[in-house]
């Protein structure tokens, strides 16, 4: 059962990494919708700590692989710092989560997000703990969330940023992650986007409304719309690196297997801000509707559900490379451009 893992691993990773030599000549059309033009409510910067790092031990841009042991984990992240970074005025910041079985380096391919950072004005930083399988522990008070303290800490420790725009964004286990970043770092965290992987944790009970936008497939064969671990995602193998699989690791009563549907938790959060009930639905292209809770004072809360979507990332090229893994990507959105509207939109208000 082991070799049969790691052989299934290596083949998707073949997969992967061939299909992107075949996709990158190639010009995807993507159209680009996302909602109207956004204010950003009149929220000044707020300069961290690191503005004022003198100059021989500012941050520079470019990107550098920067290592961080804290809280009993040994970790690093990929930290991707635009070039109109002047290490005086401060810049908004994403923390880009990986999902399960995935590395740092993997998530930076797969969202783009530092690219898009680097034409938009943010500080992409992702991270990644040690691990026998590369996963985020998401539990509330658990050693992975105290080191995502120090990691933001650290941002605002080491690079002048915006307190008020620290935002956080993951893909699938990365995304239940970021739904506990929001609920144990509400006062730090101006919004997060949880894409294929919104999750209500327990005990979860924020010290503000945390505004939400989040994108998930119909189809998802991993995390299911319909509440759960889907079947691909039990065949995957286990967090302790042992010979078994995800389900076999579970076992066949496990909560894991069933759960609130994406809709669901999407409401959770949405009563957890205060917004009012019944949201709108509307098309957005062919194959996304876009669910809106109508929230007060900015704690918007929203959901664009993929028709026929895989566990994917909406407008990714790496996503595409891996289809026959994952099922299918959608082209008519940019979940980037849709993501950093809303954070943009989004400041922390205090």
């Amino acid at each position: 059962m082991r070799e049969s893992a790691r052989s299934d691993v290596r083949a998707w990773s073949s997969r992967v990494f061939l299909g992107l030599l075949a996709l990158a000549a190639l010009l995807v059309p993507i159209t680009l919708e996302a909602p109207g033009a956004r204010a950003d409510g009149g929220v000044a910067a707020r300069p961290s700590a690191g503005c004022s790092l003198p100059r021989g031990r500012a941050a520079a841009p470019g990107i550098t692989n920067q290592l961080l042991a804290a809280a009993g984990d040994q970790g690093a992240y990929v930290r991707q710092i635009p070039s109109t970074y002047t290490a005086k005025t401060p810049m908004p910041v994403v923390v880009d989560l990986h999902g399960y079985g995935e590395s740092a380096t993997l998530q930076a391919d797969l969202t783009a997000l530092g690219a898009y950072g680097d034409s938009h004005g943010f500080i992409t930083v992702t991270p990644q703990v040690a691990a026998a399988v590369p996963m985020w522990i998401t539990n509330l008070g658990g050693k992975d969330l105290a080191w995502i303290g120090a990691l933001l800490h650290t941002i605002d420790t080491t690079m002048c940023v915006d307190r008020n725009r620290t935002f956080v964004t993951g893909y699938s286990n990365g995304a239940f992650m970021a739904s506990s970043i929001a609920c144990q770092f509400a006062g730090q965290i101006a919004a997060v986007a949880p894409v294929s992987g919104i999750e209500d944790p327990s005990g979860c009970h924020p010290s503000r409304p945390v505004p939400v936008v989040t994108f998930h497939g119909t189809a998802d064969q991993y995390v299911s719309y319909t509440g759960g671990l889907g079947p691909a995602a039990l065949k995957l193998p286990a967090a302790d690196g042992s010979s078994k699989n995800i389900g076999q690791e579970l076992g066949a009563g496990a909560p894991q297997l069933k759960g609130p549907s994406v809709p669901s938790l999407t409401a959770t959060w949405a009563t957890r801000n205060g917004c009012a009930k019944g949201p709108s639905t509307h098309a957005v292209t062919s194959d996304v509707t876009l669910i809106a809770y109508r929230c007060p004072n900015g704690s918007d809360v929203e959901l664009y559900r993929v028709t026929g979507g895989g566990h994917a990332w909406p407008g990714s090229l790496f996503s595409k490379a891996i289809e026959s893994a994952i099922g299918k990507v959608t082209y008519t959105i940019s979940a980037n451009r849709i993501i950093w509207a809303f954070f943009q939109a989004h400041p922390l208000r205090r």
